[in-house]
């Protein structure tokens, strides 16, 4: 399955040619250095007044490690991420256990099976208020738990402190996705793994359905 790509500066903006079938990618990456707060000066960039109005009309948006980061600091995810709990930054491949189906970028997933994806952030500890990671909860908002490599979630396998584990999340509107791993430094054959791939994979076969 291919799609057509189209690059986006973080100067633009207009996201003119776009649909809601379209799903809008924010890369992993140290934004302006990562010097104040992770996101929090690329959250102003211009392009990021559209892609919130693109969000919020129903098109898809996923954030990826320093993505997250934005989409939190812009407020289309819930919560914050904050630095992990070494205080150092971190560089390993993880597990990660998929946590509902009820997502286009988690439909097709095995609830059962481990992924692994690599991480690579100082800032990637997930924290939120009780009121929001009960909401998160209950509307099966959480995508992904931090695991080892046979499935168990627990401390051990908590690789930067975050709350309960929680490695992605979703919006409310299921519409905005954001993670710390990088799943797309997992999906190639020359890497030795394509656990990643499996994430694009659902993304564009439910979207597609839709288009």
């Amino acid at each position: 399955m291919q799609a057509e790509v189209k690059i986006l500066w973080h100067k633009d903006k207009s996201l003119d040619g776009f649909d809601t079938s379209d799903c809008i990618m924010l890369p992993g990456g140290f934004s302006y250095g990562d010097y104040l707060r992770s996101g929090a000066i690329a959250r102003f960039s211009p392009i990021m007044q559209s892609v919130i109005e693109f969000a919020n009309k129903g098109g898809m948006v996923m954030g990826i490690c320093n993505g997250f980061q934005i989409l939190c600091e812009a407020g289309l995810l819930p919560g914050a991420l904050v630095r992990n709990r070494n205080q150092k930054f971190i560089c390993k491949n993880v597990f990660i256990l998929p946590q509902t189906n009820q997502t286009k970028l988690t439909a097709e997933l095995d609830l059962t099976k481990p992924l692994k994806i690599p991480i690579a952030h100082g800032e990637g500890s997930f924290f939120t208020d009780e009121k929001t990671l009960k909401k998160l909860k209950d509307n099966q908002q959480v995508l992904f738990r931090y695991c080892n490599e046979k499935g168990v979630i627990d401390d051990a396998a908590n690789p930067n402190g975050a709350l309960e584990n929680i490695a992605g999340i979703c919006n409310e509107k299921r519409n905005v996705f954001g993670m710390m791993p990088h799943p797309e430094r997992a999906s190639e054959v020359a890497l030795n793994n394509t656990d990643g791939l499996m994430l694009f994979k659902s993304l564009m076969e439910n979207a597609l359905q839709e288009a």
